[in-house]
């Protein structure tokens, strides 16, 4: 097992700790693929919304995509879709970019994975990729975390070289469940308690309990950063640091909020074995196989 730099659960007392990873992994940004003021940024808050990166055209035919996987009564009876906890809806459909083969496209179109490499300062891979479907009345809510925090501890991510990008399919209003994110989370690692329960993905996909701040780092870090919510148009991809925390309401309003989601994995941080005394996560969450890099 690779020596861990960010430990968690395991008996361990919630506090947060320095993190020792780059957020952008260049020196200088001459030759940033987008304005160097949005890199800083990124760096300094651990996310960026960039506006109407795709065309109303392109967002058509992501949104018809949309709706074939949800409506595919096939892709409803296996694992890899999610449904939610109560009313039974399709929550996410993961492994996104290998079932559609125009998320496979998107997920290789430059303006992601380019900005990506560019960021990471490495090839990069698709660690993870789902459609997320936040319905309207019904979408339940997601509890504030770190991604990296249960990456690391159930995939074995080693390091923080790695980052989520979220392109918007509908509007994103701040009462449709939008996402909410904490400026300057990312430059700490919260540690949290208890242990992984066995099978835990099976009810975190669904409603996260493991894995999770304590109410004092939580308020800790909102008090030092505040929180901002992602509001925008479909088109808008929100790019956030694999470390910084997270979270989003439920959706009581008829307007559903849905997006399709990639996290891009630098070629150097390949995934070991998990930091837990769990075995891997299945593929469609954790790619393990398929890690080839994403052409430039």
């Amino acid at each position: 097992m690779s020596k861990d730099f960010y430990p968690s659960r395991g008996g361990r007392k919630a506090t947060l700790i320095p993190r020792t990873d780059p957020v952008v992994y260049r020196d200088n940004f001459e030759d940033s693929p987008i304005e160097k003021a949005l890199i800083h940024k990124y760096r300094e808050d651990g996310f960026i919304i960039l506006k109407n990166l795709f065309s109303e055209r392109e967002i058509a035919v992501f949104q018809d995509e949309l709706e074939r996987l949800k409506n595919d009564e096939q892709l409803k009876s296996l694992d890899y879709t999610i449904t939610e906890p109560t009313s039974g809806d399709v929550r996410s459909v993961f492994k996104a970019h290998q079932i559609s083969p125009v998320f496979k496209k998107l997920a290789a179109d430059k303006r992601l994975a380019g900005l990506a490499r560019y960021i990471l300062n490495d090839d990069v891979y698709i660690h993870q990729s789902r459609v997320n479907y936040k319905p309207g009345f019904k979408g339940k809510e997601f509890y504030w975390h770190s991604d990296f925090e249960t990456w690391h501890v159930e995939d074995g991510m080693p390091r923080m070289r790695a980052l989520s990008m979220s392109v918007a399919l509908t509007k994103n209003y701040s009462y449709n469940g939008a996402l909410m994110l904490i400026p300057g989370s990312h430059n700490v690692f919260a540690v949290c308690e208890g242990n992984t329960p066995e099978n835990h993905f099976k009810s975190s996909l669904k409603k996260q309990e493991y894995g999770v701040p304590s109410n004092e780092n939580l308020a800790k870090m909102v008090e030092e950063g505040g929180i901002v919510t992602a509001t925008g148009d479909p088109g808008d991809v929100i790019i956030f640091d694999c470390n910084t925390m997270h979270g989003s309401n439920g959706n009581v309003t008829p307007y559903p909020r849905s997006n399709i989601f990639f996290v891009f994995n630098a070629v150097s941080n390949h995934v070991t074995e998990p930091f837990c005394n769990q075995p891997p996560r299945p593929e469609y969450i954790c790619t393990r196989a398929e890690t080839e890099p994403i052409p430039a």
